[in-house]
């Protein structure tokens, strides 16, 4: 199975752990919180044609604000 069609695929953004839901063709992106619920994060948009590695990029582009000594990148979990 390819990374695009890929239905969950998580990731730790600098420390804070996030979903992307691949339904319909289009991710749609959430917090993970420490007990495991979930919540959208309904202002970002991400496109739809992105592959797991290109998303990742699209995070850490997004997000690089977060970054911190012990949480330097986005990675794939």
């Amino acid at each position: 199975m390819s990374d695009m069609k890929a239905e969950s695929l998580v990731f730790d953004v600098f420390g804070r752990m996030m979903q992307a839901q691949r339904t319909d063709g289009r991710w749609q992106l959430f917090l993970v919180g420490a007990e495991g619920k979930k919540r959208p994060v309904p202002d970002v948009t991400v496109p739809p044609h992105l592959s797991a590695e290109e998303l990742l990029t699209f995070l850490d582009d997004l997000y690089h604000e977060f970054a911190t000594p012990s949480h330097p990148s986005v990675r794939r979990c």
